[in-house]
């Protein structure tokens, strides 16, 4: 066996976050005829065993007002910091990490209501993100001193009845005393 030293994936963490934001148009809305989020940027930095996610988003709400005689879209941008927690499967060798973030879920409204109060949006807004940490680690191969080949299962093809070839057949497996493997004769 041997050491090498390679670079994988030596941490995981996963966060699915779920909050309601309170947005406050300009006019008194009468109903809220659509809500969607859009725009979602993100950066990542690890923070000892987190990573701490720093990103925004602009959530947009097309509504009625004026006792539903008009319409307008209310947009505000919303920033958001999330900190995920890691799970280690081997120590890093070196402090050379690289931090990758993929988002399972951008964030989307679940929700959009009118408050009691009659004068904001009260917005649910879920996100999933997924956070891996690549840095070098130790692993061990297995060194075999002789050839080693794979072995494969696949039938054999053969071109005997084009024209030119002869049309002799498969005889059936013939022992080859040498390699202590069966062959075929053609």
């Amino acid at each position: 066996m041997r050491q090498i030293v390679t670079k994988t994936v030596i941490a995981k963490g996963k966060k699915r976050t779920e909050d309601t934001v309170n947005l406050r148009p300009p006019n008194s809305p009468t109903s809220i005829l659509g809500c969607w989020v859009i725009n979602h940027t993100h950066q990542a930095k690890k923070v000892g065993k987190y990573i701490e996610v720093t990103g925004k988003f602009d959530v947009n709400v097309w509504y009625s007002h004026q006792d539903h005689s008009k319409t307008s879209v209310f947009t505000e941008s919303i920033p958001y910091k999330d900190r995920i927690r890691l799970h280690y499967r081997d120590e890093p060798t070196s402090g050379h990490e690289e931090v990758i973030v993929d988002v399972i879920q951008h964030p989307n409204c679940t929700e959009a209501v009118i408050s009691e109060c009659g004068e904001k949006f009260c917005i649910t807004i879920e996100r999933e993100l997924v956070a891996e940490v690549v840095g070098e680690t130790k692993v061990c191969i297995s060194v075999h001193p002789q050839s080693f080949e794979e072995e494969w299962k696949f039938s054999d093809e053969s071109s005997s009845h084009e024209p030119g070839h002869s049309h002799s057949r498969n005889q059936g497996p013939v022992h080859d005393n040498k390699k202590g493997k069966e062959s075929s004769s053609f």
